[in-house]
């Protein structure tokens, strides 16, 4: 009898001792309050002359924030919060040089935003800050679709900044 009741404590400290262990992430820090965002068109002052960007820009954001339903995005008239960004740089490198002609094979794009996130409930700014993101693409081969897909994922990647700064508890 005495081996059973130690073998049943056991078992309830083992289940104990995994429920304590739980590990919880909401992964909001949004404010009750604030419940819709919009965003505005992003404007592009890098000076880059890449055409799309400030449409492919907002469209990806955009996506983002639908896609993760933390805010709904809406118009500014009826939203509660607003993000403003504005393309501040774009830049582009070479990253590996290579051959004995020592041709550029592999290209960084890098584009840097200011970002302004207001609480129009409250009326405070939530944040004023820059962001900067990358990606890389051959250069060697395709060097235009590969230079075009780059710019997409670095677009996607400060865009995935952006919408973590304003919605995860980190």
């Amino acid at each position: 009898m005495k081996l059973i009741n130690i073998k049943n404590i056991i078992a309830i400290l083992i289940v104990a001792l995994f429920w304590s262990c739980s590990y919880s992430f909401t992964g909001s820090s949004v404010p009750p309050h604030l419940t819709t965002i919009s965003i505005p068109i992003i404007k592009d002052k890098s000076g880059s002359g890449e055409p799309y960007l400030s449409n492919d820009f907002t469209q990806d954001l955009t996506q983002q924030f639908v896609d993760d339903n933390s805010l709904q995005v809406v118009n500014s008239v009826n939203s509660d919060a607003v993000l403003s960004i504005t393309v501040v740089s774009f830049g582009e490198r070479t990253e590996v040089v290579s051959g004995d002609n020592e041709k550029a094979t592999e290209r960084r794009i890098t584009i840097t935003v200011k970002a302004l996130y207001k609480d129009l409930v409250l009326k405070k700014t939530i944040f004023d800050k820059r962001f900067s993101n990358y990606a890389t693409f051959n250069a060697s081969t395709n060097s235009i679709e590969n230079r075009q897909d780059a710019i997409v994922r670095a677009i996607e990647n400060v865009n995935l900044d952006l919408l973590l700064a304003v919605v995860a508890d980190w």
